[in-house]
């Protein structure tokens, strides 16, 4: 089956989509992303694109930080993307990658005078996680980027060089995933995911104002805990102590959905054993994210490939 791309303001086979070796974007990671899951429901044959509308948001943020102009509406982000999924076929859960760049073919340290462009590519995407068996962590000796140095919340592209040292680091130290501190040594994220703890009854998760990302999967589990579970949620600077005397830790993201935190740095978080608050949200994130909640309606972008959608239709349950 051919994959394709959007690319140059149009759809082509994926294979002919390339980028110069003299991109701007490629040598100073002058650009911002997003990861979007496309959920496959077998039994509606659709497939639901989960908050598509907040991660294009995020990005459109991301490209004002960098001073980038896309000539395309929310509304048009969300088009193409259901027009690509449709055209490449696929009857699978899958993931997609939209990505704003500084494209011009220029040595150049800066952002101004740089043109733009914009493309989406869709492929399957193993689990990140092992959300059935729970994570492994270290506390990472790499630090979380400041906001006032590269902005975080922003999906930035060379930002990505630190999450990358950092889970390195913890692999070939026998660890899954690495938990990052901020410059002050307080609690941040994982590599790619944002962390919440179980306290006395309560949610605690780092605020914004810890150089976070803001994720969208962070959100939907907050709203969740206290929609279905009356579980409010604290957001506060977290010390790394915490991490050792938490009830649950879990993860959560695009890519890790809700991944139980067993153990940090030698120690068994809780009990060992994935905790009940965790579970119980694991199994409403994984059920609200198909699509079939009509609780949660306005997170759904419905496409069902056999019947194509007209430009700008949103399908909702």
């Amino acid at each position: 089956m051919p994959e394709y791309a959007f690319f140059h303001g149009q759809f082509m086979p994926l294979s002919e989509a390339k980028i110069g070796i003299m991109t701007h974007a490629l040598h100073y990671g002058t650009g911002c992303f997003e990861g979007i899951r496309g959920h496959w429901d077998s039994e509606r044959e659709s497939f639901c694109l989960f908050r598509v509308q907040d991660h294009y948001k995020r990005m459109l943020e991301g490209c004002r930080i960098l001073k980038m102009n896309l000539p395309y509406s929310l509304d048009d982000l969300c088009r193409l993307t259901g027009e690509l999924l449709e055209k490449s076929g696929y009857r699978e859960s899958v993931y997609i990658r939209p990505l704003a760049y500084k494209s011009s073919d220029v040595l150049a340290i800066r952002l101004h005078d740089v043109e733009d462009d914009f493309l989406i590519a869709v492929t399957t995407f193993p689990p990140y996680l092992d959300v059935e068996k729970g994570v492994r962590c270290c506390t990472s000796s790499w630090r979380r980027v400041d906001d006032t140095v590269v902005p975080p919340r922003g999906k930035i592209c060379g930002i990505y060089v630190g999450s990358a040292l950092a889970k390195t680091e913890a692999q070939e130290n026998g660890f899954d995933e690495a938990i990052v501190l901020t410059n002050d040594g307080h609690v941040c994220e994982g590599s790619a995911e944002n962390i919440f703890l179980a306290l006395q009854g309560k949610l605690v998760t780092p605020p914004s104002s810890e150089s976070i990302l803001m994720g969208i999967t962070r959100d939907s589990v907050i709203k969740l805990a206290k929609n279905e579970l009356g579980l409010d949620t604290i957001e506060r600077q977290v010390d790394r102590s915490e991490l050792y005397v938490a009830e649950e830790c879990f993860f959560t993201g695009t890519a890790a959905n809700v991944a139980p935190i067993l153990e940090i740095d030698r120690r068994p978080v809780g009990n060992g054993q994935i905790g009940e608050t965790t579970a119980r949200l694991q199994k409403l994130y994984a059920e609200v994210m198909l699509g079939r909640n009509p609780e949660y309606s306005d997170w759904y972008y419905l496409v069902s490939p056999a019947t194509p959608m007209q430009s700008g239709q949103k399908r909702v349950t």
